[in-house]
């Protein structure tokens, strides 16, 4: 009966803690994540699905890092930036992460038109309707209503699971090369360009951002670190989980019929022919599922970082009146990613391009100074960085390096 009592005890803390590090995990299954791994599924079937495996534990190790430090510092990512390494090298990175942020929240958009387009809505209808609506749950949920919100939007992500069912793929042969790596896929250049863009897609800039915020203005203490580190990794392999299906999906349907695609729009029309009206549907809604949590999130990312960085008052949590700059921030972001989405002929892929070429670079000098902090014991004490995480750190900026410099050939 005791240890009974005790797991109730700690599965309602869990329950209690858990939200900061699933969302923003899950919600990295944005637009441009459904098209990158949807596009991979098309081009080259079940051979990626290892990069899965591996992106996974590097994402464990980063979020684990990124929760921690704002579990220690009780600082936003921006704020700690800003204090220990001072107002010139915080002042650039704030810079990048605003212009990626903005970049790919123009992609996020850019989403809503797509699918609701699949769904047979006018973009010039579906687009200010979904941006009023989207700021002004921001504005008037708490983080609290906010938080159950984005947990329930994770919940449509398994439409993607759904539509993979519905394929019916080669389970023996997408769980085998789960864990077996398809070495001829990965030496020929679109297997490393597309593992690079898989990789890209999992861990970016702005989800640290938003992660060690959240997790200060949730109030999460040191006590509840154990709880932390479960939410780390069950985040990590939900989110993976998801982005496997989604691959499964194209790698089923698309890829033995030799139909490449260039986005998640083409591969849903593509799809419909060949899996039917309901898997179009459910594909399209998953989509639309998709860019709504980016869209949500990832505003708040920059309106969290930028209210840090000058010393204003921010968050959810708070109205008009005591966090002015945090609502502004939050307006013009959708005000002109709007904007650029609405534009006819604007080049979005072209944005997209140049935002994974700014998280390429943003994401090792962000790393790099975590990864100082983290290892300082005059701030994190016995919480310091393990040798495993340092190691996956490491490994993160080494990969993402080389796979910008890649990019750059």
């Amino acid at each position: 009966m005791k240890i009974l009592k005790n797991l109730l005890r700690r599965t309602w803390i869990f329950l209690l803690v858990m939200g900061p590090a699933f969302i923003t995990s899950v919600a990295d299954n944005d637009a441009s994540g459904v098209a990158s791994y949807t596009v991979a599924g098309a081009r080259t079937g079940y051979s990626l699905l290892f990069v899965l495996t591996i992106s996974t534990i590097l994402l464990i190790g980063i979020q684990e890092m990124s929760a921690r430090l704002g579990v220690v510092t009780g600082k936003g990512l921006t704020e700690t930036i800003r204090e220990i390494y001072g107002v010139q090298i915080g002042f650039l990175c704030l810079i990048l992460h605003i212009v990626t942020t903005f970049s790919t929240a123009v992609a996020e958009v850019a989403g809503i038109a797509g699918s609701m387009g699949l769904l047979g809505v006018s973009k010039f209808l579906a687009v200010p309707l979904f941006i009023i609506a989207l700021f002004l749950i921001i504005y008037f949920w708490d983080y609290k209503i906010l938080e159950r919100f984005f947990l329930t939007l994770t919940l449509f992500y398994f439409c993607y699971v759904a539509s993979a069912l519905m394929v019916n793929p080669p389970w023996e042969e997408v769980v085998y090369r789960i864990f077996v790596p398809d070495i001829k896929a990965f030496l020929k250049r679109e297997g490393l360009y597309l593992l690079i863009i898989i990789v890209g897609t999992t861990i970016t800039p702005w989800m640290q951002y938003y992660l060690q915020s959240s997790v200060v203005e949730k109030g999460i203490m040191k006590e509840h670190l154990p709880y932390v580190r479960l939410e780390v990794i069950l985040g990590a392999f939900a989110t993976q989980f998801f982005a496997l299906f989604m691959m499964v999906c194209a790698g089923a349907v698309l890829h033995p019929n030799g139909i490449r695609v260039e986005s998640a729009e083409e591969a849903a029309m593509a799809l419909k022919p060949l899996a039917g009206k309901y898997f179009y549907i459910l594909f399209s809604i998953g989509f639309l599922n998709a860019s709504l949590m980016g869209a949500l999130i990832l505003p708040i990312s920059s309106a969290y970082a930028i209210c840090e960085f000058f010393g204003w008052e921010g968050g959810v949590s708070k109205n008009f009146k005591e966090a002015p700059y945090f609502y502004i921030t939050l307006a013009l972001y959708y005000i002109f990613s709007a904007f650029f989405v609405l534009i006819p002929g604007m080049p979005l892929i072209s944005l997209m391009l140049i935002s994974q070429f700014l998280n390429g670079v943003l994401l090792p000098l962000l790393i790099f100074l975590m990864l100082k902090v983290a290892n300082s014991d005059e701030i994190m004490g016995n919480l310091k960085n393990p040798f495993i995480i340092n190691l996956t750190a490491i490994l993160t900026v080494l990969f993402v390096v080389l796979a910008t410099i890649f990019m750059l050939r």
